[in-house]
């Protein structure tokens, strides 16, 4: 038996999610794609227009023995912005989504859990919009989106917007892992 696990999550462009997540100690393979919606085997064309109900996302196969399921979501809800609704930046839309989708009853809990503790921290009014919804049928995107910033660092949307995620990443996470 595999101690293999996975986890699902939408907030935004799913490169953006794509380029912290690979770095992640524990975290052995991340898919970019599509879940979420009613459309059977979605594309970027039809997904981008914001019709068919699935958010981009990131398919994140780990080793829980690395790293914890609380530790994933930790980085989720640093490296993306969860009280906007339908929107990352300039990426406005459905599929822009700040969306959990659990594997188990466990994973359901440790995610309510986590927005509830965030949620008790905020000041101003703001409260998570992070929807938790059951994994079904994910869909991988196509070639060209899959480790795009690792195969596109110079881009401007690169350069501009995934960037700084990486950059806090690792100040927040691999130096403290570190030290």
């Amino acid at each position: 038996m595999s101690d293999k696990q996975i986890a699902t999550f939408a907030g935004g462009c799913f490169w953006c999610l794509e380029a912290v997540f690979e770095l992640m100690p524990g975290v052995e393979n991340v898919v970019s794609g599509y879940i979420g919606g009613q459309e059977p085997n979605p594309n970027y064309a039809a997904i981008s227009t914001g019709n068919t109900g699935h958010a981009e996302a990131v398919l994140i196969t780990f080793d829980p023995n690395q790293v914890s399921y609380k530790q994933l979501l930790k980085v989720f809800f640093t490296i993306h912005d969860p009280t906007t609704l339908n929107r990352q930046g300039n990426d406005v839309g459905t599929q822009y989504r700040s969306a959990i989708f659990y594997h188990s009853e466990v994973q359901r809990q440790e995610a309510e859990a986590t927005i509830a503790d965030i949620n008790a921290l905020q000041s101003g009014g703001l409260k998570l919009v992070t929807e938790v919804t059951a994994a079904h049928t994910f869909y991988c995107a196509e070639e060209e989106h899959q480790h795009y910033y690792a195969r596109n660092r110079e881009q401007g949307y690169c350069m501009i917007v995934i960037a700084p995620k990486v950059k806090k990443f690792k100040k927040v996470f691999l130096e403290q892992a570190q030290s």
